[in-house]
């Protein structure tokens, strides 16, 4: 679409709205008619007129999106407020696959064109913005919200500046929190999730009121503990460690968790501690009454904070299903470090380990590495630093493939010799003979995973990996959409709609392939590596340009790499490879 010119264009200062439906292309896969029609009725229904009762005007529809120009960004966040709630309602209601929106709003100058149609950076940016907002969800740039945030009754986050393609300046982005109306179904930016049948619950990260802030990974690392015990029990459903700490620091209530969770407990509390002193309390809440089942603390010193550990957990456990034998609750303990300060360490580590960055990559396995002196036989070190070495082979971060290869499978089956009956230590041993294509016993280790914690999330999603590498991609999006159910608000989500794009690519829905890694970009733009298979996955969709585009962006965050390099890296079929190989060389990257 080409812009207007100079001589035919007006100016004004404009709020820009811009929407499309989330997951428009897998609707219309699924039922072309019923979701075109769906469309149009929500269009005229709920769409349109709540964009005339807010005095903006609809410049343009186009497919499963719409365009809307308002003189006031008060009015646009308000239109996009009632627009979610009204589309939560609607979703509620329906009994087919719900059609849900994602929005971004900007405050720019614009050219409008002789037709009426709008122009310019500022629609661009509002573009981008909606992209990166969440399903249900609305994100704004910093001058819309330094508009209207004295003047609606709504929470913001700050996600602070991003950089955007074709956007020659880093954006501040805000993402609307709270304040929709939760009668209509709509809970923060988030949709409601039906409660399982079996228990459910999620553990919140505990309050750290140590007066030391320093001490807020430990307060991390005891609810890191409790959720992986918890998870052991087959009957329980555990939300995962990485959703529930998207809670951290905000003031939201129980019954607002359980809704967005799907869960019918919650498990909050704090923790002190004061030289070797350590004090920790702990609430069971049910969920959807709001009614606290017990609380209780808990006093001893550090060097006790493993049985403490234990004790909520035998709690929890006998407050939901007392039925469970203490036996079972006996086998759900990990399996602890001999020295405190080698715990102290990993836990630092953790939120770089999942972090999937480069730099992160490299302070996580400095911690690591310093553990693993205090205790070399610390079998959560030993597999941390497994997926640290694993993580740079598979994202091309490694300078020596063949010994980072021999020394992340070493250190993953000594932790497994220390705990075979971990599940997370399965796991990562899955996941490096995954690397070192040893499918078949892969496959064993990661069936005896998920059998011992049906709960983990990164299990599925290693297990989704793993069908694809040995091309079976139904059953790999299967597997990646129970991992999101698992764990619905974690940062590494975006993984999983990754795998869900490379098994539509081994299945040559090419279409769909660059829709889910365009998501999964969108949603984490520094994970640079994805353009390794999204360039190849353009040209099989036909889009040249965008293909040599990404090759672009890719040689700027790795100027080395090579076709030859990817092959080192990735593990899948000779086939598949084949293919990725193929449309690497037609975008322009270099054997």
């Amino acid at each position: 679409m080409s812009s207007p010119s100079d001589q035919t264009a007006q100016r004004r200062l404009a709020t820009v709205l811009c929407a499309d439906v989330v997951g428009y292309s897998d609707l219309m896969a699924q039922d072309e008619e019923g979701t075109m029609s769906r469309l149009r009725d929500l269009r005229r229904r709920v769409i349109e007129p709540g964009i005339r009762s807010h005095h903006g005007r609809l410049v343009k529809t186009v497919g499963d999106g719409f365009l809307v120009e308002f003189s006031s960004p008060v009015e646009a966040v308000r239109c996009a407020v009632e627009l979610q709630e009204s589309m939560a309602e609607d979703a509620r209601l329906s009994a087919i696959h719900p059609l849900r929106l994602r929005i971004g709003i900007n405050l720019s100058d614009i050219m409008i064109d002789d037709e009426g149609d709008i122009f310019g950076d500022g629609v661009n940016v509002a573009a981008r913005l909606q992209k990166i907002a969440m399903p249900g969800g609305i994100c704004l740039s910093g001058k819309v919200y330094e508009e209207v945030r004295d003047k609606v009754p709504y929470t913001f986050e700050d996600r602070g500046e991003q950089e955007f393609k074709n956007i020659g300046r880093p954006i501040r982005v805000f993402s609307l929190l709270k304040g929709l109306d939760l009668s209509k179904g709509v809970v923060s930016h988030r949709t409601v999730v039906p409660i399982q049948d079996r228990p459910s619950i999620a553990v919140l990260p505990f309050l750290n009121i140590s007066q030391d802030p320093e001490q807020e990974y430990f307060a991390d690392g005891i609810v890191e503990d409790i959720i992986a015990a918890l998870s052991r029990f087959k009957s329980f459903f555990v939300i995962a460690r990485n959703s529930t700490f998207t809670y951290k620091g905000r003031v939201v209530s129980v019954q607002q968790i359980g809704q967005e969770l799907g869960v019918r407990y919650v498990l909050e509390g704090s923790v002190r501690r004061s030289g070797k002193r350590i004090r920790i309390t702990a609430q069971l809440v049910d969920a959807v009454t709001g009614g606290h089942l017990w609380a209780e603390h808990y006093d001893g010193v550090v060097e006790d904070v493993f049985d403490l550990q234990d004790q909520i957990t035998a709690s929890v456990v006998g407050s939901i299903q007392p039925s469970i034998r203490a036996a079972e609750i006996e086998r759900a303990k990990r399996k602890r470090p001999e020295n405190l300060d080698a715990y102290d360490l990993v836990m630092r580590a953790l939120p770089h380990v999942w972090s999937l960055d480069a730099e992160a990559n490299q302070e996580a396995t400095w911690l690591i590495d310093r553990a693993l002196v205090l205790d070399p036989s610390y079998p959560l070190a030993l597999s941390l630093a497994a997926w640290c070495r694993g993580q740079r082979i598979v994202y091309n971060w490694s300078v020596n493939v063949p010994d980072d290869k021999r020394e992340t499978l070493r250190q993953a089956q000594a932790a497994a010799a220390l705990a075979h009956d971990d599940p997370f230590i399965l796991t990562v041993l899955g996941a490096a003979l995954t690397i070192t294509r040893e499918y078949q016993r892969a496959a064993s280790m990661l069936e005896r995973a998920l059998a011992l914690d049906p709960n983990s999330a990164w299990a599925w999603n290693r297990s989704g990996w793993l069908h694809n590498y040995r091309d079976d991609p139904e059953v790999a999006i299967q597997h990646f959409e129970h991992s999101l159910r698992l764990s619905p608000f974690d940062p590494m989500a975006f993984n999983c709609e990754m795998g869900i794009g490379c098994a539509h690519f081994i299945a040559k829905r090419y279409d769909l392939a660059a829709l889910w890694q365009e998501r999964a970009l969108s949603v984490n733009p520094s994970a640079t590596w994805i353009l390794r298979t999204l360039a190849p996955t353009y040209v099989f969709a036909g889009d040249h340009e965008k293909a040599r585009s990404c090759i672009r962006d890719l040689l700027k965050a790795y100027p080395e790499i090579r076709i030859s390099d990817i092959r080192q890296a990735l593990a899948f079929s000779d086939e598949v490879m084949g293919r990725f190989a193929q449309g690497l060389r037609e975008a322009g990257l270099p054997e």
